[in-house]
């Protein structure tokens, strides 16, 4: 088809690498030129308006403002440290994914606190409270249980967010009277270094002369199965709950009453005002998991059953 000029004209400003051409326009081809244009322009500018706001709405917290008013400038980063290879609390799962209850239980309250968000780094358990005080993280998530010692030097949240009961744990085969801490006198006792298990011996120990043979766990091995069944140790201190999860073939058995009770909360940094507005937040989050049972239905999921209450 013969080119007119009017499209020539056109094209060349479309496309202005064309070989240039000398044509003249009337006022009325002028105007629908300009009127092109301006159209072209208007249609360039709403396709990139269109663009920068799809780019903009994909983060995980909206862009726009939440429920409770919070906007995204507003949202403030919460580095958590927590484990990585305690089964069914903090592991990784078949694909590499960090999972179990402390993780979904904080991806719960990420999920509910719109002013936050919440960023997962894995450390070994002996290192997770170190790391808070020396401020690389804001938050320890490892079930950690609240005692007088850890008091002394972070800050825990009100609420707890799972409970349990500390007790002697020794081979399934051992019919030896052990009842209590007295009945470890003398005996290799199996330990996690910082753990609120081992306080509770060297407690006892500072009382009593010494009179337990403490054994650290050397770098998180979590062997207290082998060590003990084995006979290498005589026994350990664990939460109830947790028996199951370690041993399930059943080569440990616990003996006696609870030494103690624990209750499970998050670490904060103490002294320290936005821990403590963190803090408060999360309380307020673990209360309506608690009301509309999502906490349980966790617990029940991860660690067979409902340790929430």
């Amino acid at each position: 088809m013969t080119e007119s000029k009017t499209d020539a004209k056109v094209n060349s400003i479309l496309n202005p690498n064309l070989t240039a051409r000398n044509y003249e326009f009337n006022s009325e081809q002028t105007e629908v030129l300009i009127n092109l244009n301006k159209k072209m322009s208007i249609a360039s500018i709403f396709i990139l308006t269109l663009l920068v706001t799809a780019c903009g709405n994909g983060g995980e917290k909206e862009a726009s403002t939440g429920a409770n008013g919070a906007s995204s400038k507003d949202v403030k980063k919460v580095i958590v440290g927590t484990g990585s290879d305690f089964e069914q609390v903090a592991f990784l799962d078949k694909d590499g994914k960090l999972t179990g209850y402390d993780v979904e239980v904080i991806r719960e309250i990420d999920r509910r606190l719109e002013e936050y968000e919440f960023e997962f780094q894995t450390f070994d358990f002996s290192n997770i409270l170190l790391s808070l005080e020396a401020g690389k993280i804001d938050l320890a998530a490892h079930l950690f249980e609240k005692n007088p010692e850890r008091e002394q030097k972070f800050y825990f949240n009100q609420e707890p967010y799972a409970y349990w009961r500390n007790k002697i744990i020794v081979a399934s085969s051992n019919n030896d009277p052990i009842k209590s801490l007295d009945d470890l006198k003398g005996k290799k006792v199996l330990i996690g270094p910082t753990s609120a298990q081992a306080q509770i011996l060297e407690n006892y120990n500072k009382d009593h002369n010494d009179a337990i043979k403490i054994v650290y766990q050397q770098d998180d091995a979590n062997d207290e199965v082998q060590q003990v069944s084995s006979g290498r140790v005589d026994a350990t201190l664990g939460a109830d709950f947790l028996l199951p999860i370690k041993d399930p073939q059943g080569k440990l058995k616990t003996v006696g009453d609870a030494l103690n009770e624990g209750h499970i909360q998050y670490v904060f940094r103490k002294d320290d005002p936005e821990s403590k507005k963190l803090a408060d937040a999360v309380d307020q989050t673990i209360k309506e998991l608690k009301a509309d049972g999502t906490l349980k239905k966790l617990s029940e999921e991860w660690l067979g059953l409902d340790f929430s209450k």
